[in-house]
């Protein structure tokens, strides 16, 4: 997932993708636990795309302070 993908997103949009992100690395975990999971660098890829989109949603953030 790229940022400036990202960045083209509403808070609403970004909230809901790190939700599925979330959901997605509980299952990656589960399968890593269980051994059934074939590539074990999804779970990196995964925690990077939370941490961007979290990233990203605090800049939003800010930004919105320092309009107000």
């Amino acid at each position: 997932m790229k940022t400036s993908e990202l960045r083209q997103k509403s808070v609403e949009e970004l909230n809901q993708e790190l939700v599925s992100l979330q959901d997605e690395l509980f299952k990656l975990r589960f399968q890593h636990a269980t051994h059934r999971l074939e590539n074990p660098i999804q779970l990196r890829d995964t925690k990077r795309d939370i941490a961007r989109v979290k990233t990203i949603i605090r800049e939003l953030e800010i930004q919105a302070e320092k309009q107000a």
